[in-house]
């Protein structure tokens, strides 16, 4: 069977949780807001604690979390200073939010299961960590710079338990404490209630989503521009600067990691902030929507281009 038949086989469960989301508020009228606050507050927080407590941390593997978390908050934050003046609500927020990230999470670890070794597998989870790090630091605070101070928007940064699991989890890694094996369990089920939640959100945003108002090309060309050119672009600048000159990394399965990172979809968090934070979410659903669609053909181009892996 073919790469693309093969990863449009592994995705379709993805797509599923999208239209279940949909269903889930359009028939069931469930509350997407509370869906929301229970992804930020509940689910991510345990993923984040249970994988930098389990994972084996050495200077390469400690460095790449740092290095993509200093990528996304640079490039968001140049994008909100470029863009801020161009529409006149919160669309560049939004925008900016979603230039400094990807689908790392919800689409990305289904794609590093099905492409890579186990060990290979656990890398890129434990680097996607700095996506969610991102999404609820830098990211939280320039989409919630929308609608507060500098000030308000800091304190509801701090007030994300995510930090503090993140903070937790490696003071016990570091310090060997573990999780027992029965909790390890329970604490892992939690990965697949946040790839199901996750993708159901997007389908959740989609009610209520008007064509005629939300079918922003300027958006939606920005957003494209960002996730499908210039991440492959700077990732793949990195990777040949690392393999010629600097040999900082010099590991061709981080290069792997690296390198799915930059071609994942628009990440789906955007919504979920949106929501949170009481901006618009219908415009940035269909973008990201778009983006997930787009991906099924563009992803195994960009692996092939790239040499497989």
């Amino acid at each position: 069977m073919s790469l693309f038949f093969i990863l449009l086989l592994k995705i379709t469960p993805l797509y599923i949780n999208i239209l279940l989301g949909y269903l889930s508020v359009k028939i069931l009228e469930v509350k997407k807001e509370s869906i929301a606050k229970l992804i930020i507050y509940i689910i991510t927080p345990v993923v984040v604690f249970s994988s930098t407590i389990s994972v084996k941390i050495d200077f390469s593997l400690a460095i790449m979390p740092i290095f993509f978390y200093l990528f996304c908050s640079f490039t968001a934050i140049i994008v909100y200073n470029i863009f801020k003046k161009h529409w006149s609500d919160a669309t560049s927020n939004i925008l900016a939010f979603n230039a400094g990230t990807g689908n790392a999470g919800y689409f990305g670890i289904p794609l590093a299961v099905l492409f890579f070794e186990p060990h290979i597998a656990d890398i890129y989870i434990f680097v996607q960590l700095a996506f969610i790090f991102y999404g609820n630091t830098t990211g939280f605070y320039i989409t919630a710079k929308s609608n507060f101070t500098v000030r308000e928007s800091l304190i509801k940064v701090f007030r994300l338990p995510v930090v503090y699991a993140f903070i937790l989890g490696l003071l016990c890694n570091l310090f060997g404490v573990k999780i027992p094996e029965e909790l390890f369990v329970y604490t892992s089920q939690f990965k697949g209630v946040y790839g199901i939640l996750g993708m159901m959100i997007l389908g959740m945003g989609l009610v209520g989503l008007k064509k005629s108002e939300d079918l922003d090309k300027k958006f939606i060309f920005l957003n494209f521009f960002f996730k499908y050119v210039y991440w492959p672009g700077m990732v793949i600048l990195f990777i040949y600067i690392d393999k010629t000159i600097i040999h900082f990394i010099n590991d061709e399965d981080i290069y792997k990691v690296m390198f799915l990172f930059s071609i994942v979809p628009i990440a789906n968090n955007g919504v979920t902030l949106a929501i949170i934070n009481g901006i618009k979410p219908e415009k940035a659903t269909f973008t990201v929507l778009l983006s997930t669609i787009f991906s099924i053909v563009y992803i195994p181009i960009m692996i092939v281009l790239y040499g497989g892996f």
